[in-house]
């Protein structure tokens, strides 16, 4: 299947040091894809100029029939991406319900309320995030995807920090989503959690990514297994 989203060969430094080299990223509608990589090797960085957030010093992004060679992101957005950060998505300005709403005005989005049981967050709609536990907050950030209905979800460490409940919760939404066709891409490090809910791996590592396969395949990579996971991983 053609990839609705495609960056190919970016570089990127930061003060001089590379962080980046010629690195690639495919999203494609329907599947649940994961990327892997040790932390400061520029995985968010690779997503952050998917999403338009980074310019690179080279390469292009392609989202669906448009190519950029410096995407920007409200570009993208209107063009169907959902960019969830590691940092809090959601201000804690206005309250859950507030948001979402807003959300659902400006993409002529799905239903709150309907978001909010699937996310099971009915009880916070009325509250402002800052007074949300971490997975209350992640799960009201899912809520806000589900309301917008994007095209293409990229997701930086989103599991990073959060109970097995909410873990489980977000993992259930990313199969849901990618089953109604949206093209789902994920960072992290918990690696059973992320096998799990995957249906394709790359690395990145030492500037570049590495097309590993389906989780059965990329179990099978010798040099995957010894530089990330390590000897203790069974």
């Amino acid at each position: 299947m053609t990839p609705i989203l495609r960056v190919e060969c970016v570089a990127k430094s930061f003060a001089g040091r590379r962080v980046l080299s010629s690195a690639s990223l495919r999203a494609v509608s329907g599947e649940v894809r994961v990327v892997f990589g040790r932390n400061g090797v520029g995985k968010s960085t690779l997503l952050k100029i998917a999403a338009g957030r980074v310019s690179p010093d080279g390469g292009a992004v392609h989202f669906g029939e448009h190519s950029f060679l410096s995407a920007r992101f409200p570009r993208l957005a209107a063009l169907g991406l959902f960019y969830l950060p590691d940092a809090d998505l959601l201000s804690p300005a206005f309250t859950v319900r507030q948001q979402l709403e807003m959300f659902r005005r400006q993409y002529n989005g799905g239903a709150v309320d309907a978001a909010a049981a699937q996310l099971d967050i009915q009880s916070h709609l009325d509250q402002r995030p800052d007074a949300l536990s971490g997975g209350e907050r992640r799960r009201a950030e899912l809520a806000a995807v589900i309301v917008r209905r994007p095209m293409c979800l990229l997701a930086d460490e989103p599991y990073r920090g959060l109970a097995p409940h909410d873990a489980a919760k977000l993992t259930s939404t990313f199969r849901a989503l990618a089953a109604a066709g949206v093209a789902v891409l994920v960072t992290g490090h918990e690696v059973p959690t992320l096998l799990d809910a995957a249906d394709h791996i790359s690395w990145c590592t030492s500037g570049t990514t590495y097309e590993l396969g389906p989780p059965a395949i990329t179990m099978q990579h010798e040099q995957f297994r010894r530089e990330y996971l390590g000897a203790w991983y069974k």
